[in-house]
């Protein structure tokens, strides 16, 4: 269903994320995120990316996170559509090993 639509793990990301600065967006909605979320990530609701799309930098690529790779596959499909550079972050939070902040 989201083929065209790159796909990286959470520890792809993590290792990645040690070794240079990423762009990670987090599509879960504000009650979810104040649980915890991957340290720079900014938060973006689902909801609200259509709206919020000239917030990002065209020429940036951009990870997706949800909590278990749903939401983010949808937001990252629109990315796409849209001509932004994106990636999907497989498993979402479920699956996230590494640190999160507050």
């Amino acid at each position: 269903m989201f083929s065209s639509i790159s796909k990286i793990t959470p520890k792809e990301l993590e290792q990645q994320m040690h070794h240079e600065s990423v762009q990670v967006i987090d599509v879960r909605s504000r009650d979810e995120v104040r649980q915890g979320k991957i340290p720079a990530a900014e938060n973006i609701p689902l909801d609200e990316l259509p709206e919020r799309m000239e917030e990002l930098d065209r020429y940036e690529e951009y990870v997706m996170v949800c909590r278990s790779g749903n939401r983010s596959a949808k937001a990252a499909k629109h990315l796409h559509q849209n001509g932004f550079h994106v990636k999907n972050m497989t498993g979402g939070m479920m699956k996230w090993q590494g640190d999160i902040e507050a």
